[in-house]
């Protein structure tokens, strides 16, 4: 588990967006239980995180069509939110940072680490734009 005072920024990068934290496999329960579109950020401490995937998570938003609900799970600390999160994921493999967006609680739309790492927040931005204009 990484130390609170080493990931709240990281966490506060997504949360002054509009994402909500989930911290129990209750959370990601309820949250993916609900109707319409909902993006799962697993957020992690690595640099592609920082540089890619949460610049592209919030880029993506400044789409015409956006996920109705934003939530994201923080890799090496909410431990119990991510393994759910992952397990509604399947049959991807656990990887993080990832993103994941549901419709309906159903998984239709996924960018695992390797389409992540390495590319700029731009192509991650406009893959899920593409994604929330065919699904949202």
């Amino acid at each position: 588990m990484y130390p609170p005072e080493l990931v709240k920024p990281m966490q506060q990068e997504l949360t002054a967006v509009g994402f909500d934290e989930l911290r129990s496999k209750a959370d990601v329960d309820v949250a993916l239980a609900k109707e319409g579109t909902t993006l799962v950020v697993v957020n992690s401490v690595c640099g592609c995180a920082a540089a890619n995937a949460r610049p592209g998570a919030i880029k993506s938003l400044q789409n015409a069509k956006t996920p109705d609900h934003l939530v994201t799970v923080f890799a090496g600390v909410d431990k119990e939110a991510t393994d759910e999160a992952r397990a509604k994921m399947i049959p991807f493999p656990p990887s993080s940072p990832s993103m994941a967006l549901f419709k309906d609680g159903e998984l239709v739309h996924m960018l695992e680490r390797h389409h992540i790492e390495g590319r700029p927040a731009e192509m991650i931005a406009d893959n899920l734009m593409d994604a929330y204009n065919e699904h949202c």
